[in-house]
């Protein structure tokens, strides 16, 4: 596990307002029209079903340069000043094939495939019932702890709807590749438009044999107007050479279950689209600071209109009544140690605590409004 400094509650200030999110033009919940290949289905599947052993199923190692929010020009803002990670292993390949046993599985592809103006095919809200051994992964305090130490600040899993969106991209089309290693094509195009995200971090991991692509970074703007670009998942460098920055020509290595941790509430970004492989397949699972008293301005604009709104409204308002429960509870603790030593009662200072929690309580409010059921065959 790296050395990181994390985020304390007391470095944590107000800054700007958070970025605005735009989300789908999608108005409700809608499947899928395009089928994926029988093929990848039947590939998917696997002999034994495992349960998930962070002794077997994860390979840690940490990435070999984390960008700051300084060098991208966002210094102060976020609630961490790590803004993305190059790519760094993550889980086994015994753990992906596990995890594509259950992207692929009947149940989840009858109840959980998503369309939406963003992307043609996604697949969220699994859940444990569905896909007990992704939901156990991604819940366990190992991978939290890894998240964690890249992302240099304690975070966990958003709630559990939102662990592992699927996002499935299938290619049957035959790309050309000359001689010297150059797509004949352009492969800069983006895979998604320029947006925000509308939770914290985001861990994302590649489900796919990266072995044939080339391209799939992730394009970050900056408040100049500069686009950076940052490597994909797909594109983990050789550990054994130990580089020591982002600039120096690496080794890559294309394997499935590698990983970049992203900041992607505070910074416009955008995925470019990769090139050759029949599919490209990733997951992504947001996270949240751990810690109650840090500043959470996580949104369900990005998911309300791919979701099954039942169960995301349940997810988002129980992590957002636990935390102001833990607010509450510790700023009454406080409350009585300041009556238990004789201070006086700080007037300006519980204004502003309870400002927080009504605006708080507010945006959580918002969020919350009737959606369309979606129309099932």
């Amino acid at each position: 596990m790296p050395s990181r400094t994390f985020v304390s509650d007391a470095n944590i200030k107000k800054s700007l307002p958070p970025p605005k999110v735009i989300g789908p033009t999608t108005t409700k919940a809608t499947r899928p029209t395009n089928k994926i290949p029988q093929d990848i289905i039947d590939g998917a599947k696997v002999v034994k079903k495992e349960e998930f052993d962070p002794e077997r199923h994860l390979q840690f190692q940490p990435p070999t340069y984390i960008y700051t929010m300084k060098e991208f020009g966002f210094e102060g803002q976020g609630i961490s000043p790590v803004a993305a990670s190059e790519p760094f292993p993550l889980f086994t390949p015994e753990a992906i094939k596990q995890i594509r046993a259950e992207i692929f599985s009947e149940p989840v592809l009858r109840d959980c495939q998503y369309s939406s103006s963003f992307a043609k095919n996604m697949i969220r809200g699994m859940g444990r019932a569905r896909a007990p051994f992704t939901h156990d992964a991604w819940s366990s305090p190992e991978v939290a702890a890894m998240v964690s130490s890249v992302a240099g600040i304690d975070l966990t899993h958003m709630f559990d709807y939102e662990i592992a969106n699927i996002n499935i991209s299938i290619n049957d089309q035959t790309t050309v590749i000359s001689s010297d290693g150059k797509v004949q094509s352009k492969d800069s195009t983006s895979a998604f438009a320029w947006h925000y995200d509308s939770f914290p971090f985001v861990c994302v991991t590649m489900v796919s044999d990266c072995s044939e692509m080339i391209g799939g970074e992730t394009a970050i703007r900056t408040p100049s107007g500069e686009v950076r670009k940052i490597r994909g998942p797909a594109m983990v460098r050789d550990h054994s050479l130990h580089l020591a920055g982002p600039h120096v020509k690496p080794t890559l290595i294309h394997e499935q279950g590698t990983a970049v941790v992203m900041q992607g509430r505070y910074l416009e970004h955008k995925a470019l689209k990769s090139i050759g492989g029949r599919e490209r397949i990733s997951m992504v699972t947001p996270f949240r600071p751990k810690s109650p008293l840090i500043r959470d301005e996580s949104i369900l604009t990005g998911s309300r209109a791919i979701s099954n709104w039942s169960e995301l409204y349940h997810g988002y308002t129980d992590y957002r009544l636990e935390v102001l429960e833990e607010r509450l509870r510790e700023k009454r603790k406080s409350e009585r140690i300041r009556e238990d030593t004789k201070r006086p009662f700080d007037c300006e200072s519980m204004r502003r605590f309870l400002e927080d929690q009504i605006a708080y309580l507010e945006t959580t409010y918002s969020e919350i409004y009737p959606v369309e059921d979606m129309d099932e065959d």
